[in-house]
């Protein structure tokens, strides 16, 4: 029994990307990232409302856990495609069915490894067993599925000839969606490229309705730097995590490529669907639900993302925002950018601060006020708004010009 088709998704135009969430699934298998049932059904919430495309909800013949909470997801979020993994057998394969029965829009995302270190010590087959055993599982997913993906493991490994050959047997097979995953974060951005650039020239012609995607480990920290490049090369799918979470050092992370495509879409010449004002929402979320916390520095999401401390930057800030952030805070979902007030903060900053707690700063005021604020800064590090309000109080001038002038400011 099949499901009723899918209308054509919209990556397979040329200036949209489909944004493959792969949260719950890669991210979940790494130690520490464990979500329930119910920590997954709040997730696909927001994913759903993040609109990205595609949803890989779990991997339904891990455990019968994991198939109940994948049909918890289908059962009680709608709008993305939803997507369990499966091995390149028909017990997996049954298992994404079950799971994801219910589903208005379901995907069977299989596959199979296919380098010479996977054939050998993991899978023990040769490239002729391989392939038959592609065309085998993507066949019989496709007799259950109408969208099904196929995903050559450790495709950056693999002999470029022969990962062709693979992913055109799947095509041929019935997959929609060809993914070249660099499973192990091994490959770097001009590898992508050529790889990309190779696979889509030999199999385009043959199948001009295939979605080639790419999917990266972060090993090396490039797997932003090489889902970008595959995208430049013609893939039009990607595969990412929230927060960058996943297997090991985890996978390109959603919020940065999907920025990265928003804020240089000069170079880039492409869109996504994703409302991004969500994005520090869902990261704020998922990291409420895996128990950690985002680090201070994380591109887009992280608190010091839009925050300013260096007294050059917020002067410039003050000037015109443009000046040191190429995005708006506010279009990420924060509520905008702010002054961090410490040992580098300039006098603009300061007075600027203290005038909106309603103690403007002059003369000999805001001269005194800002060198105790420095020595305080450098034992305290960051000053808040009640220590700069005992600064403010304690450097108050005692002269009577000096007070005249003050209250004169106030």
């Amino acid at each position: 029994m099949t499901d009723a088709p899918i209308p054509a998704v919209a990556g397979r135009d040329a200036d949209r990307v489909i944004v493959f969430d792969t949260t719950m699934r890669d991210g979940e298998q790494a130690p520490g990232f464990s979500m329930s049932p119910d920590d997954k059904v709040r997730l696909g919430h927001v994913l759903a409302a993040l609109k990205v495309d595609v949803v890989e909800a779990g991997f339904a013949a891990a455990s019968p856990g994991d198939e109940e909470a994948v049909r918890r997801v289908v059962g009680e979020v709608e709008g993305p495609i939803f997507c369990s993994l499966a091995r390149s057998s028909e017990s997996d394969v049954d298992a994404a069915w079950r799971a994801l029965r219910d589903a208005p829009k379901r995907r069977c995302h299989v596959f199979l490894g296919t380098s010479p270190i996977h054939r050998a010590a993991k899978l023990r087959m040769s490239t002729d067993e391989v392939l038959a055993a592609v065309v085998r599982a993507v066949a019989y997913a496709r007799s259950r599925f109408e969208d099904v993906e196929f995903s050559a493991e450790d495709a950056f490994r693999t002999e470029p000839a022969f990962l062709a050959e693979v992913l055109s047997a799947a095509a041929e097979a019935g997959a929609g969606t060809l993914n070249a995953p660099d499973t192990v974060g091994y490959a770097t951005p001009g590898e992508v490229t050529t790889r990309f650039t190779d696979l889509i020239a030999a199999l385009r012609p043959r199948f001009p309705e295939v979605v080639f995607s790419a999917h990266c480990h972060d090993d090396l920290g490039l797997a932003v730097a090489n889902t970008l490049s595959a995208i430049e090369a013609g893939a039009r799918q990607f595969e990412g995590a929230i927060n960058g979470i996943g297997e090991r050092a985890g996978n390109a992370s959603v919020e940065e490529v999907v920025m990265a495509l928003r804020t240089r879409a000069d170079h880039f010449g492409v869109t996504t669907g994703v409302d991004a004002t969500q994005l520090v929402r869902t990261s704020r979320l998922l990291s409420e639900v895996t128990h950690t916390p985002v680090v201070r520095n994380k591109a887009i999401v992280g608190i010091n993302a839009f925050a300013h401390e260096a007294g050059i930057h917020q002067h410039g800030m003050m000037a015109d925002a443009r000046t040191y952030e190429i995005m708006r805070p506010e279009d990420v979902g924060f509520e905008g950018s702010f002054f961090v007030l410490g040992k580098h903060s300039g006098r603009h900053a300061l007075a600027r601060r203290a005038e909106v707690l309603g103690h403007p700063l002059i003369g000999h005021h805001l001269t005194g006020a800002f060198a105790a604020f420095k020595s305080r800064a450098d034992q305290i590090g960051e000053i808040n708004d009640q220590e700069l309000l005992a600064i403010v109080e304690a450097s108050r001038p005692a002269t009577p010009h000096e007070d005249r002038a003050y209250a004169a400011a106030g």
